[in-house]
């Protein structure tokens, strides 16, 4: 047992020293400050190695900065939020709410929500698979009682800056076309194919989308706004994956 303690206690150790700027202690070298050095090499290359991983996941933040500048934040968010496991599928979930709180961007109020985007797309992409529905099963008698689950990729977007745009501006070949002002809306999903789309929507599709991602039905989250839009949008990329009927959801 204390020979366990002391490996738990020097893997601990060792972790720790990843987001700091000494070595751990018990690591040994034949010259001294060698095991210093060499660790620092390793350090560096995990936190290379992290920063390269949370770019890929939010490139946009990293063009809106600047790759230099994205360098050091990253430095700064991978030490107060590391991995809390070798699989980094979730990891940079808090990275929005750090944006927001980081002061060096404070001048860009925008960025956080850029982030949440960037985010969803990761999230959407790595969905549990489900298999769509037909169209034709909303061909029933009383189709205003009827439930839609919608694809576990799905996430309905909201902000209340240009977030979309911004984002769709910085895509390869995108045109700098001018910004209407915020809010904006998406629907943020996986089609069947495996492509990721962001599909800007205005407020009361945004509000007929999340009446039907949250229960309700056909009926109820028409009272929000003409559902037509909603509708072809969830039908024409697949997006529903069971109607239910009846009273209960």
């Amino acid at each position: 047992m204390p020979h366990e303690r002391s490996h738990a206690a020097q893997q601990s150790g060792f972790h720790a020293a990843l987001w700091q700027t000494e070595a751990p202690a018990g690591i040994t070298a034949p010259a001294q400050d060698e095991a210093a050095q060499r660790f620092a090499v390793y350090r560096n290359n995990v936190q290379h190695s992290l920063t390269r991983a949370l770019a890929a996941r939010f490139p946009v933040i990293e063009q809106l900065v600047g790759a230099a500048f994205f360098t050091a934040m990253a430095r700064v968010f991978i030490a107060a939020q590391p991995p809390s496991s070798p699989v980094l599928l979730h990891w940079g979930g808090d990275f929005a709410a750090f944006l927001d709180q980081f002061p060096p961007v404070a001048h860009l109020p925008f960025l956080g929500d850029v982030a949440l985007l960037e985010y969803a797309r990761g999230r959407a992409c790595h969905a549990a698979d489900a298999a769509p529905v037909a169209g034709e099963a909303l061909h029933v008698p009383d189709p205003a009682a009827l439930r839609l689950i919608l694809h576990p990729s799905v996430t309905l977007f909201a902000s209340q800056h240009p977030a979309v745009q911004i984002w769709q501006s910085h895509l390869p070949q995108a045109s700098r076309a001018a910004l209407n002002a915020g809010p904006d809306h998406a629907l943020i999903a996986r089609e069947p194919d495996f492509t990721v789309i962001v599909v800007p929507t205005d407020q009361g599709t945004h509000a007929v989308l999340t009446a039907l991602a949250e229960g309700q039905t056909l009926r109820q989250a028409a009272s929000q706004a003409d559902p037509t839009t909603a509708l072809t949008l969830l039908l024409r990329h697949q997006l529903v994956t069971q109607i239910q009927t009846g009273a209960t959801p």
